[in-house]
């Protein structure tokens, strides 16, 4: 999936621009949280190497990259919250930074020890 795509599909889940930014300005913070979401995925991914340079998330994980960019997207401004009650609306996280349940759908590249 380009970039281009997972640009629309980020869209369509954000809804309606209603952030008083411009076009521009919204389209460069969608691809800001794609960027910050594909790290997510790559470290998730690399977590037991260091050759992650140069590697882009597999069209398999495109989706979860959307989906954590929505959800981080959607936290905006209450980053790191773990409880939050305010006229009858409760709020809380279930991870510090992404849900666990969004990490566990990558699973990690792992390999052999060289002598």
């Amino acid at each position: 999936m380009s970039l281009d795509e997972k640009l629309e599909m980020l869209k369509v889940m954000y809804g309606e621009n209603d952030t008083g930014l411009t076009s521009k300005q919204f389209e460069d913070l969608l691809l800001v949280y794609l960027r910050l979401a594909e790290n997510v995925v790559l470290n998730r991914m690399y977590s037991m190497s260091s050759k992650r340079e140069g590697k882009t998330v597999p069209d398999k994980y495109a989706t979860v990259q959307v989906e954590i960019a929505h959800f981080m997207l959607m936290k905006k401004g209450a980053e790191g919250q773990t409880a939050h009650s305010e006229n009858g609306i409760s709020r809380s996280y279930e991870g510090g930074d992404v849900p666990p349940s969004l990490l566990a759908r990558i699973t990690p590249v792992c390999g052999v020890l060289k002598r």
